[in-house]
């Protein structure tokens, strides 16, 4: 394990793949924080082990945890699952966690970016900051330090040169107030390896990440995008949603292609109940959970693995037609449906909660 100083990944000849290629693995965090978490976690441990239980049917899974963690998770998880002591703040995996480069030649190598909480979200990020050394340590792996604050979710690859992102994320000035729209948009280049960079301009209403790109669109294949979508002009969403399609409608890809959109009709609106709020402990310093809030529900925050596409469902009438829509799409995958409501409580989703690392 080195960390390369003095290069970037394009200059390496590495490139940020596809979430759709073939992965050696998916990386989870174990839920424990009790300020994000409610009934200290329990019901979210709950939901993240049937999330982990899904993937495990398509490829193999580690599951990264606190020390104090690592014996709960074990009796809990599945015993086809490595646990690994990964101390951490909290459990947002494609977040806080690495981001893994391939070249042509079967090698594999991770970014670690800069993390400061989403903005500062929450209070504290120290733990989080280093668990993509700690991955890189556990797999003798070399990794690039990027000068960019920046969490997984806010960027999507088709790997074939596209990248997506939102500028309500990435242009916030709680992330990198210093750096000008051309700046960022060349350590992206540099670290992902992609050619060109198309801006949508906001993501999901009432996204805590600040719009990150994975939770109201993600490429499908390349050329193929999916996107949250409503029809209900008087919901806050519409208009978000509109702009997007408007947008990528009239963009050309890194291949000059013009981009085809599928539009996933968003689960009905998604409040969080009094006991829901109840049972989040109150920190200074932290996120509220407050009720009545409408969370940032989208089936878009899917993730693809090896064989299978693990998918969020809310018990809602939309969930089948997010499923189908999905599966016509993407035949060769199987679609798992895995009940989300206590993850989105957290202030995310499945994809927000899974790593992948591409075999090489």
């Amino acid at each position: 394990m080195t960390q390369l100083r003095n290069s970037t990944p394009r200059a390496d000849g590495f490139h940020m793949p596809p979430e759709w290629a073939v992965h050696a693995r998916t990386w989870m965090l174990w839920p424990e924080r009790p300020d994000n978490w409610r009934l200290e976690a329990g019901p979210a441990q709950k939901a993240f082990m049937a999330v982990a239980d899904a993937i495990s049917q398509f490829e193999p899974l580690t599951m990264g945890a606190c020390p104090h963690q690592t014996r709960n998770a074990g009796i809990m998880l599945p015993p086809n699952m490595r646990i690994a002591d990964i101390p951490n703040n909290d459990s947002w995996m494609r977040d806080c966690g690495p981001t893994f480069v391939v070249n042509g030649k079967g090698g594999v190598r991770l970014v670690d970016w800069q993390f400061n909480a989403w903005g500062g979200l929450y209070a504290d990020w120290s733990l989080d900051e280093v668990v993509p050394k700690r991955v890189a340590e556990i797999e003798g792996l070399d990794y690039y330090c990027a000068p960019l604050i920046l969490e997984g979710g806010s960027i999507h690859v088709d790997g074939e040169g596209t990248l997506l992102t939102t500028e309500e994320c990435l242009l916030n000035e709680n992330r990198n107030p210093d750096l000008t729209r051309a700046q960022i948009e060349n350590y992206l280049r540099e670290y992902t390896g992609a050619e060109k960079v198309l801006w949508l301009k906001a993501g999901v209403y009432h996204d805590e990440t600040d719009g990150h790109v994975d939770n109201i669109a993600c490429f499908l294949h390349p050329g193929l995008v999916a996107l949250s979508w409503t029809d209900d002009r008087n919901d806050p969403q519409y208009p978000i949603s509109k702009d997007a399609f408007d947008r990528l409608t009239k963009f050309n890809d890194a291949r000059s292609r013009k981009l085809k959109v599928l539009k996933i009709h968003q689960p009905d609106p998604i409040l969080i109940t009094a006991e829901e709020a109840a049972g989040v402990l109150p920190v200074e310093g932290t996120y509220p959970r407050q009720t009545g809030d409408r969370m940032a529900a989208s089936y878009i925050n899917f993730y693809t693995c090896n064989g299978g596409i693990i998918l969020p469902t809310f018990n809602d009438p939309h969930d089948k037609l997010a499923m189908d829509a999905l599966q016509q799409a993407m035949p060769d995958r199987k679609v798992v449906g895995v009940p989300a409501r206590e993850i989105l409580l957290g202030g995310g989703n499945i994809h927000c909660i899974t790593q992948q690392q591409p075999k090489g």
